[in-house]
């Protein structure tokens, strides 16, 4: 597979509510040229979401068929509920081409993909929290979840966090700061992007 790759797949990881979201919004507009593919997943669209946006929305028998049929490149069952995952032909296609592709995923997904895809075409960034205390409080701010949830999504960040210096780089999310958090991400893409010797 190494022979065939040409381009830098960027992943961006980090627990739940650390404001991976917004930095990969904040990306897609100042790299619209990048490949940012869209992750697949079992739960409820919410209020707001679109299809195809984020998210495509499946059902769970669809997709544990294409668990057995080979077709994510990374899944994971998070919370203990829902499904994720990412499509595998779509970012090595783009690798191929020689494309950038930036992928948030969730630490299980980071492992699945450090597995398949060789270290000289990846690069990894995790985002960092104050503390497991802020970062309840950001998760408390986007609507009522049941308490069980915010347990669960507790008890999966601490677990996370544990895992910060297996990856290639360590970026500070503070309250208030997502500017320069964004930045930081920005500096490591163009840098890693020049190192590799593709355009941006």
């Amino acid at each position: 597979m190494s022979e065939a790759l040409k381009g830098k797949l960027f992943i961006i990881s980090g627990p739940s509510g650390v404001g991976k979201g917004t930095v990969i919004r904040a990306l897609k507009e100042l790299f619209p040229q990048f490949v940012f593919p869209i992750s697949q997943t079992t739960r409820e669209i919410r209020p707001g979401e679109k299809d195809g946006d984020v998210y495509h929305f499946i059902s769970a028998d669809e997709f544990k068929a294409g668990i057995e049929n080979g077709e994510f490149l990374e899944w994971a069952q998070v919370h203990q509920q829902n499904y994720y995952g990412t499509l595998k032909a779509p970012i090595l296609e783009a690798l191929e081409q020689g494309k950038v592709v930036v992928r948030e995923v969730d630490v299980q997904g980071f492992h699945s993909i450090s597995r398949v895809v060789p270290k000289e075409h990846l690069v990894t960034i995790f985002i960092k929290a104050e503390s497991t205390e802020k970062l309840l409080a950001r998760i408390a701010k986007r609507g009522k979840l049941p308490e069980e949830e915010i347990k669960r999504r507790m008890h999966s960040a601490e677990l996370e966090m544990k895992d910060a210096n297996m990856f290639d780089y360590q970026v500070w999310s503070l309250e208030n700061k997502i500017p320069e958090c964004v930045e930081a991400v920005r500096q490591i893409i163009v840098d890693e992007t020049k190192k590799a010797g593709l355009k941006i």
